[in-house]
């Protein structure tokens, strides 16, 4: 699927990429209408009905990933509530071993993502994945979101990588559309961002179903030690195998 001879960089998407998308699609399907409901007097169908035009308004913006704009818009601690259920954050299946052979190979690795400052931390603090890469970038740093192809531009000046030479991984098609404008040239839509639902339509990109499947050889042969901090019995949580409404599941906050 992947010549990596003719990659140089990797872009790696981080929510329903290499994290399980269960935990967002649960925090905004789910705990944020419940909670939203008890605070308004109403009941859940009732404030998912008021509350998806809400998010439906700031859908591909910087907002709709902020989480202290929700906190101000929905009067709710989000960050709060997002420790509340962290035990569900998950990395995917053999991301880790993907990450390592990455390092192996020696290709430069970057984080970019969506996500607001305060939810990655959470994510890094509960996966310690940072451990595994060359560099993390937050679409609040760069000021435009993925969705954005001026994203792309800025990226490359703050963090020099050939279009032409890179490989992006993301689960949402209107990122790697944004990307493919800019020129990266190769591009890879995950088919199942979510393990508790079906895999997703990946529309004109190849799909990948499995990070073994893109996994340099060289890295299962000759796997490098751990990241420092990760040590024996200190494994980060790693997603279960088994597999229309508001926030759709690119709502990667």
């Amino acid at each position: 699927m992947i010549d990596w001879r003719q990659i140089d960089s990797v872009l790696l998407d981080m929510d329903g990429t290499l994290l399980d998308l269960h935990y967002d699609n649960q925090f905004w399907q789910e705990l944020i209408p419940h909670r939203y409901a008890l605070s308004r007097g109403l009941d859940v169908n009732t404030a998912k009905a008021v509350l998806k035009p809400i998010f439906k308004r700031r859908e591909s913006t910087l907002d709709w990933y902020c989480i202290d704009y929700w906190s101000r818009e929905l009067r709710l601690d989000i960050p709060l509530l997002k420790r509340e259920v962290a035990h569900l954050i998950a990395v995917q299946p053999h991301v880790l071993d993907f990450l390592r052979s990455l390092r192996a190979a020696a290709k430069q690795v970057l984080l970019v993502t969506n996500a607001h400052h305060k939810s990655l931390a959470l994510k890094l603090e509960y996966t310690r994945l940072g451990d595994y890469l060359d560099t993390i970038v937050s679409a609040h740093d760069i000021g435009y979101p993925k969705e954005d192809p001026l994203f792309w531009r800025q990226l490359a000046e703050c963090h020099p990588y050939v279009p032409g030479r890179t490989l992006l991984i993301d689960d949402n098609l209107a990122v790697l559309r944004s990307a493919r404008r800019y020129g990266i040239a190769h591009l890879l839509a995950v088919q199942q961002p979510d393990s508790r639902r079906p895999p997703a339509d990946t529309g004109e990109f190849a799909a990948l179903r499995d990070f073994r499947t893109i996994t340099p050889a060289s890295s299962v042969l000759n796997p490098p030690p751990l990241a420092a901090g990760v040590g024996a019995g200190e494994s980060p949580r790693v997603a279960d195998d088994a597999s229309t409404g508001f926030p759709v599941s690119s709502h990667n906050k």
